[in-house]
């Protein structure tokens, strides 16, 4: 089982206190520290002292850790143009040695788009945008040096653009899509991705999402096999106080839909994960609720990475 660090440093962290946790993740065994990719806090937390540019910030890291795989539970189609953001990647996949991956998504949180100025069509029109968005990220990507890439969508258009610069990664950095939709996401998924993500849902609802992308991939003829992952929501303690203690930010009222987390001891989330192996996951992304909660992190390598192989 891979295992990831998932962090949420919109509710209130600096790039330092990112690196510090990525440093700890990468020298405690973790395969990968992964972030979101949002501009405000959505509860009842300030969120200072304030929010992270994703990309920036893992360009950072980039130069800052040395093995551990960087990138972003999920960029926004909203937040950036499809060229500039191939653009922003790539550069970030040759700064970590091609350690990056690129999570992306439709967006929802209206809010931040209305705090910051920034557009957000209805949902239909995002998911367009996101389906186009990939078609021309990859295409950047995997077109060879020395040709051109054009595309003509309805809402993104390039002509001969050099498709500079390459990843290191080829043909591309890995490409998650995940969520609960029940038609695009899976048919967006099927067609792009390398890894299909289902966040913090129970197992059985995970199930249901992995059945459906699984239909559409095998619908349109996919070939390459599509890795599943689930993200899970954890507060993990040597007794069940100190679990609960780690678990209180998560009773605060969230624009977040309902989660299901694992609140208890290591075990416990070691009964998890080997729930979701059953049904096909083969990658978790744990979320961490307190950045700097160092503590929470060691006991989860200690007490849990040894026992998942």
């Amino acid at each position: 089982m891979r295992v990831s660090v998932f962090t949420e440093p919109h509710r209130g962290a600096t790039y330092d206190d990112q690196l510090r946790l990525a440093r700890l993740a990468e020298d405690s065994g973790f395969e990968g520290y992964l972030r979101a990719d949002h501009y405000q806090a959505m509860g009842a937390e300030d969120g200072l002292p304030g929010p992270t540019d994703a990309w920036i910030t893992l360009a950072g890291l980039a130069r800052e850790t040395s093995r551990i795989r960087i990138g972003t539970l999920v960029t926004s189609v909203t937040f950036r143009l499809p060229g500039p953001l191939a653009v922003a990647v790539a550069q970030v996949d040759q700064m970590s040695g091609g350690r990056v991956e690129l999570g992306i998504g439709s967006g929802w949180y209206e809010r931040e788009h209305t705090s910051y100025g920034i557009p957000f069509p209805p949902v239909a029109e995002r998911f367009d945008r996101l389906a186009e968005q990939l078609a021309v990220i990859t295409g950047l990507w995997s077109t060879p040096v020395g040709e051109r890439f054009s595309f003509k969508g309805e809402h993104y258009q390039l002509a001969d653009a050099p498709a500079l610069p390459k990843p290191v990664q080829q043909p591309g950095p890995p490409i998650i899509v995940g969520g609960r939709g029940p038609k695009r996401t899976p048919e967006i998924a099927a067609r792009y991705a390398d890894e299909f993500n289902m966040p913090f849902k129970s197992v059985a609802e995970s199930a249901s999402a992995f059945e459906r992308v699984k239909r559409v991939s095998a619908r349109i003829g996919r070939t390459t096999p599509l890795a599943l992952s689930a993200g899970i929501v954890v507060a993990i303690g040597r007794t069940d106080a100190e679990a609960q203690r780690r678990a209180a930010p998560l009773h605060a009222k969230s624009a977040l839909p309902p989660e299901d987390p694992v609140v208890g001891s290591p075990a416990l989330l070691v009964q998890r994960i080997g729930e979701f192996a059953e049904v096909g996951v083969t990658r978790v992304h744990l979320r961490i609720i307190e950045m700097d909660d160092l503590d929470h992190l060691e006991l989860i390598a200690s007490e849990v990475l040894p026992q998942l192989g």
